[in-house]
């Protein structure tokens, strides 16, 4: 419930020589040398702590440039483009889920097989996160972009074509690549062309694009794959895909990144990414399919885990010690706004998704609905999102603060988990309509606050990083999600079906995975072994809303410790949108650029 580089020059959107009011450069210059990478972090360390204690009543003498912002109708069509691309990764994002179990049988593959279909793409969408970010800070965020559309369109045709699982996961692994690069870029740039002040508004327009995706997802996924084909789900995003190609290149006219490619590729911190990828894929690999493909005590489970802990304590050294361009600015995490902005993405993240995931597991086997109902049952959850998304954007940008939206979105939050565990086997049409309403306010709410939280505690230089820590954190969450909800429902569905006689012996194969044990139940005829059994799967699935709730609870309490950050500052971005000389009407390239590093 939908993140974003460069120490860069100012530039004001008060320009009234650019026909697009989109600036002049700055006075801010960069020296020649290479960095002092060590003074950067201490900088960038320095900054953001310097903006959480900044006095809360006093505004930087920057304050005006929101007030300038006057953005034309390039802006305009630079943003649709990123309108368009989120609305593609969301509706791709919960359309398939729905209809794995018919892509099963039509593949005739397996139900780890199945999980493995959209376990795959949040993996690749988060394992390659921070690297992107990285390229996009060095080779420009266009090419980026470009590059993200292209393997989401890519994975797209594979998918689609696939007659087997093997084809298929090789297809959802390359578009989630690009899904999680387009996820990514899209914040970045934002941040890229809005100013700080003004950002909560344009956050909040593109979580209401996602949360329509996200809530129309499940009904299409359901009705394509009941009633046509489930191969249309990757067909009906081609349109899409293409249609961010031509607009991308077209109207995201933004200054490019100085310097041949040769220079370029020496800057990769190619050993960097390369440990970074290989830690994170050991550590999330069986963090996924533990307690579904091999149990948690395993060794199947746990030496890549242990791998992959191992593997993420090098990077961090390697990052620290030796990487001239790090792909992780570990030196952001030095203020408590930052540190919190990840882990309440992680929290968040965590519980957008486990209520995703069990909602309609909920609504299908306690309530008997069928998958496309089941879709249209999260209507109440996922459409008051994106207003929600919205209006908290609006409040933020009219206040300046993001605090008050922050604490507002925790408390509805952890109201709205602890409110479903009253849902039941018993429980009204009305009332579970109500119960998840809460749930999806504190949601809205959430999407546009933590994501300036973050920004604030980051300088300009840095954003892109901070951003895809962001973003990376609450993939992570995403990950987590399901598989600690999971784990938690596994252990409370087979102790509550070992107390039950008739159904003792099957407590292991019932417990073992929520959403077999869907088919399971329908499966069964009318008996008190099938009542028992959802009275038991209702009373399970509570102690999930309970640990949701706690988590939200723990957000929370550390939001009250969050200082308001600056928002009224200049616009310092060295990939914004060109400038136009209005004389020849011809783009002018950003000559403040060259030492860009």
């Amino acid at each position: 419930m939908n993140d974003p580089s460069s120490t860069s020059p100012n530039m004001d959107f008060a320009s009234e020589k650019a026909e697009l009011s989109i600036g002049e450069p700055g006075h801010f210059s960069i020296p020649p040398a290479p960095p002092n990478v060590d003074a950067k972090k201490e900088n960038s360390v320095n900054t953001a702590m310097a903006q959480e204690e900044h006095d809360p009543d006093t505004v930087d003498g920057s304050s005006n440039d929101a007030s300038k912002f006057e953005p034309g109708y390039r802006f305009y069509l630079a943003f649709s483009s990123l309108a368009v691309l989120a609305m593609m990764v969301s509706l791709d994002g919960t359309s398939v889920s729905v209809a794995l179990p018919i892509m099963a049988r039509d593949l005739h593959g397996t139900a780890i097989e199945a999980f493995w279909t959209g376990t795959s793409f949040l993996l690749s969408s988060a394992i390659f996160q921070p690297p992107i970010a990285a390229l996009s800070h060095i080779f420009g965020r266009m090419p980026a972009l470009t590059f993200c559309v292209t393997c989401f369109l890519i994975g797209i045709i594979i998918s689609g074509l696939a007659q087997d699982f093997t084809v298929m996961l090789v297809g959802r692994t390359i578009q989630g690549v690009g899904g999680g690069g387009v996820i990514l870029l899209n914040d970045i740039i934002i941040t890229d062309l809005v100013p700080m002040r003004l950002r909560g508004a344009y956050f909040g327009a593109i979580g209401g694009v996602w949360a329509l995706g996200s809530m129309s997802g499940p009904v299409i996924g359901g009705a394509l794959a009941y009633k046509a084909t489930w191969r249309w789900l990757f067909w009906i995003n081609i349109p899409f895909s293409a249609i961010g190609l031509v607009m991308v290149p077209a109207f995201m006219k933004l200054n490019l990144v100085p310097g041949s490619t040769a220079q370029k590729l020496k800057r990769v911190d190619w050993l960097g990414n390369a440990i970074f990828i290989a830690a994170t894929t050991s550590l999330l690999i069986p963090m996924t399919w533990g307690g579904v493909q091999y149990p948690w005590s395993s060794w199947h489970t746990l030496v890549p885990l242990l791998i992959g802990v191992a593997g993420i304590v090098g990077f961090v050294i390697y990052e620290k010690c030796v990487a001239a361009e790090p792909t992780i600015r570990l030196s952001l995490l030095g203020s408590y706004n930052m540190a919190y902005s990840l882990f309440a993405a992680l929290i968040n993240a965590l519980i957008v998704y486990g209520a995703l995931y069990f909602l309609p597991l909920y609504f299908e086997a306690v309530r008997g609905y069928n998958p496309i109902l089941s879709g249209v049952a999260l209507f109440p959850a996922t459409f008051i999102v994106a207003p929600v998304s919205i209006i908290s954007g609006m409040i933020i940008t009219k206040t300046g603060d993001f605090r008050g939206v922050t604490w507002l979105g925790w408390i509805a939050t952890t109201l709205g988990c602890g409110v479903m565990i009253l849902l039941d086997v018993e429980t009204t049409n009305l009332q579970w309509v109500f119960l998840c309403l809460c749930t999806g306010i504190g949601l809205g709410f959430l999407y546009t606050s933590l994501a300036l939280v973050n920004q604030a505690a980051s300088d300009d230089s840095n954003m892109a990083f901070a951003i895809s820590l962001f973003i990376f954190f609450r993939a992570m969450g995403q990950c987590l999600g399901v598989a600690i909800c999971g784990v938690i429902f596994q252990n409370q569905m087979e102790t509550r079906l070992l107390t039950i006689p008739s159904l003792a012996s099957q407590a292991g194969e019932y417990s073992k995975d929520a959403s077999s044990t869907v088919l399971t139940i329908k499966s069964l005829p009318d008996s008190d072994s099938k009542r028992l059994l959802v009275q038991a799967y209702a009373d399970s699935l509570k102690i999930v809303w309970a640990v949701m709730c706690a988590l939200s609870g723990v957000g929370m309490l550390g939001s009250i410790f969050i200082r308001k950050g600056i928002l009224d500052r200049a616009l310092n971005s060295e990939q914004a949108l060109k400038q136009r000389s209005p004389r020849s009407g011809q783009d002018l390239e950003n000559t403040n650029m060259k030492n860009h590093r």
